[in-house]
């Protein structure tokens, strides 16, 4: 049984003067997904995000949320959607509870006093800010703002939550922080999320499901794994004999021509499919392996594909 899709979009187009922005797009986003949503900054992601939210009309094409039409007449779905567009704004002079107690009020969650301030305890918890309640906004960080966002997408239960660029600006350790939530909020509280980005590796880590979108057109949709299987990749090894090592790449195929650098490391391209065979090979030859990693591989396929 095929999963239930949440999002279908269908031919959409968008045009701001000359500038086509989004030209016959199409996608679908089904139940329990973590959609990476990928392209250049310009490509058209973020258009197409408004588009979905209501928030701009397409010149043409349609969108169906949860199986139903998305139009002027039909804005109650968006009651099952929890969005965070670019950077999260808040009232920096409150804290970050004081701030979850508006935007409740300001969307019609309907709970006591008690039952608001339970929820709220716990989204704070699951965004790991609950130590942070009380403090005023001003006095977080850029990532911590980026987790009372994602809190703030999580007040009334959304069934889909859309994430526009969640990672912009953030440092090693804030982008890990919203990396491992979005897993989180995926996998332990079964949300299916839209997430757009850049940023290839983040999205290599975490989507099951992506679409490549360049100057405003579809160039590939579908499974990340069966999208990236076969295709070449770099490749760095490392072993306790390179030049034994080298020989075997040769006579087995793998490489004609790989690289050495200055620290004995072996560079060179391989189709992905053939890494656990390398592998292998490589250990029946009594070789130790210190490393066998295959670099950047969707960032390869993305470049690929957009260039």
């Amino acid at each position: 049984m095929s999963a239930e899709i949440l999002v279908k979009a269908t031919g959409l187009h968008k045009t701001f003067g000359k500038v086509k922005a989004v030209n016959d797009v199409g996608f679908e986003v089904r139940r329990g997904d973590i959609y990476g949503f990928l392209g250049p900054n310009g490509s058209g992601k973020s258009t197409t995000i408004r588009m979905m939210l209501g928030l701009i009309r397409p010149d043409s094409g349609q969108i169906k949320l949860f199986g139903e039409q998305m139009d002027r007449k039909n804005f109650k779905l968006l009651g099952r959607i929890g969005a965070l567009i670019e950077r999260p704004d808040f009232y920096t002079y409150l804290s970050a509870a004081k701030n979850l107690e508006l935007l409740a009020s300001y969307s019609g969650l309907n709970l006591n006093p008690k039952e608001q301030k339970h929820r709220i305890g716990e989204i704070l918890d699951l965004v790991e800010l609950s130590e942070r309640a009380d403090s005023k906004v001003k006095t977080f960080s850029q990532g911590m703002k980026q987790r009372l966002g994602i809190a703030q997408t999580l007040l009334h239960d959304p069934d889909l939550i859309i994430l526009d660029e969640p990672v912009n600006g953030l440092d090693p350790q804030g982008i890990k922080d919203i990396r491992n939530l979005i897993v989180r909020l995926n996998e332990e509280m079964g949300k299916t999320l839209i997430v757009s980005s850049h940023i290839l590796r983040e999205m290599e880590l975490i989507a099951n499901r992506m679409l490549v979108i360049n100057r405003g057109k579809v160039r590939v949709e579908g499974e990340v794994k069966a999208l990236l299987k076969g295709e070449k990749v770099r490749v760095i090894l490392s072993t306790n004999n390179p030049e034994k090592t080298l020989e075997i790449l040769k006579i087995n195929g793998f490489s004609e021509k790989p690289e050495i650098n200055k620290l004995q490391e072996i560079i060179f391209d391989l189709h992905s499919d053939r890494v656990p065979q390398l592998n292998k090979i490589l250990v029946e030859a009594d070789i130790a392996v210190y490393q066998l990693n295959a670099l950047n591989s969707l960032e390869d396929y993305f470049l690929s594909i957009t260039a």
